[in-house]
């Protein structure tokens, strides 16, 4: 694993060189997979890397652990709190032009991560910076993200990682416990976590992707969210003809 981290730090360092970029940014989120990411940005580029703590109606916990990361490792940061935005977005100018169903509660979440990505991409481009991702394979590979949200990045350098390998960085980087041992979520809504949003677990997903058997209900549901998510991990659809093609 050593050679890996290894490894990424010299592929994020081309990436920033062949981008004429001159630094990363990360949204550090107070979890494991941001925390790992944080480290990795420091390590890459020691005096051109920044992390943005951006509650938005985060719970305070998860604001205290973006601050552990971020003081740990000495990582340049700045926290910008979103709420009022999102209450100007959604309740004063959305809410009251439609009428909300269940899927709402959702749309309202993703948005919390379409906000972080706007101010991630604002604040990137004033310094130059390239925003990195904190998508781990489980997720990347079912769809487990916002798009154009946590999906709205430059580079994914954690996609060729498990979760359980995310936690093995984690743990060479020495990273506070507290970060490690609690359940991963996403944040946006309350008393969320991955797993059971997702309705199957970590092992299980790595499992599946390493050709192991699992539950039928389970495969099930891997190969459900990866079929539905596959616009996620695409290009953007177009047609394929031009007006010239149409005879």
């Amino acid at each position: 694993m050593e050679k890996y981290i290894d490894y990424l730090i010299k592929w994020l360092q081309d990436k920033v060189k062949e981008t004429n970029a001159k630094g990363l940014i990360v949204g550090v989120s107070g979890g494991i997979d941001s925390a790992v990411v944080a480290n990795l940005i420091k390590r890459a580029f020691p005096n051109d890397s920044l992390g943005l703590i951006m509650p938005c109606y985060s719970s305070d916990i998860d604001v205290e652990h973006a601050k552990i990361v971020a003081n740990d490792i000495g990582l340049d940061h700045k926290i910008i709190n979103l709420d009022k935005t999102f209450d100007e977005l959604i309740i004063n100018q959305i809410t009251p032009q439609i009428k909300e169903d269940d899927s709402f509660v959702l749309a309202k979440g993703n948005t919390k991560a379409r906000l972080r990505m706007t101010t991630l991409y604002a604040v990137a481009q004033n310094y130059g910076y390239l925003v990195c991702g904190t998508d781990n394979a489980c997720e990347w590979y079912t769809g487990y993200f916002t798009k154009y949200g946590d999906g709205g990045v430059d580079i994914a350098p954690l996609v060729q990682l498990s979760k359980t390998q995310v936690y093995e960085i984690a743990r060479y980087f020495n990273i506070d416990e507290k970060i490690i041992n609690k359940p991963p979520s996403a944040g946006l809504l309350s008393n969320q976590t991955d797993e059971e949003e997702m309705q199957v677990s970590y092992q299980e997903l790595e499992a599946y992707m390493n050709n192991e058997k699992i539950s039928l209900k389970a495969q099930e549901r891997i190969e459900f969210m990866h079929k539905i998510s596959e616009h996620k991990r695409s290009v953007i659809s177009y047609p394929e003809k031009k007006v010239s093609d149409i005879q």
